[in-house]
């Protein structure tokens, strides 16, 4: 079952979740849905969305897992075989899945008794596979499709916290007045950055660098 509660912060929207549902933490899985940071002027509010384990939780509204992880066609299957073949060739054991799908995007997990190495230092390691991975796709005759790897459910751990990171440094910007400059990201990460403080007006973001991993400068706009 599926249902949403709110708190003042992620620790109270959960806590009120384990009470009400009479479950232990570890008996449901939490999605952030909203997170508000709060101000002197306005209370913070965070929405979250509890997965109870009888239902697998689904990565926000923008994809549906699907039931049957097996490929349904040849360019899964072909795929599925690489990603394996590529990780195996690393000395690491894995298991290989369909994970979503989308139009003109499959996702694949992966499961291994060595997920935190394939995933790497912020998903470094992931990221490179995940290259790999597309330029087999593409020589396969499928350049417009994206093949995104996950394992342990990184990608959705890492948008959350993208998401949070965001809101903060967004209210730290507007009470210091100073531009922060954030680690190095990858375009999707960036992209999660930008699109989170987008809507907020006296607030402006900009990415800074060269190459595939740039830092997001967050800077005020606002009266001074």
């Amino acid at each position: 079952m599926v249902y949403e509660f709110e708190g003042r912060s992620e620790k109270e929207a959960i806590d009120a979740a384990a009470e009400e549902l009479g479950l232990e933490r570890d008996g449901f899985d939490v999605e952030i849905v909203e997170s508000q940071v709060g101000s002197i002027f306005k209370k913070g509010k965070v929405r979250i969305r509890v997965h109870t384990r009888d239902e697998a939780p689904a990565a926000g509204a923008r994809r549906e897992f699907i039931g049957n992880p097996l490929p349904s066609d040849e360019f899964e299957t072909k795929v599925l075989e690489f990603t394996k073949k590529m990780i195996e060739g690393m000395g690491y054991t894995c298991e290989v899945a369909v994970l979503f799908r989308e139009e003109k995007k499959v996702g694949i997990r992966i499961d291994s008794e060595h997920a935190s190495i394939i995933i790497g230092k912020k998903g470094k390691n992931l990221d490179a596979l995940q290259v790999l991975v597309n330029v087999f796709a593409g020589r396969l005759g499928r350049e417009d499709t994206r093949v995104i790897l996950d394992s342990e459910n990184y990608r959705i751990r890492r948008e959350e916290a993208l998401v949070r990171l965001a809101y903060e440094t967004g209210e730290q910007v507007r009470r210091t007045r100073q531009s922060v400059l954030l680690e190095p990201m990858n375009p999707f990460e960036r992209r999660i950055i930008h699109t989170t403080l987008n809507d907020i007006v006296d607030i402006e973001t900009k990415s800074e660098g060269e190459g595939l991993y740039k830092q997001v400068r967050v800077t005020f706009r606002g009266k001074i």
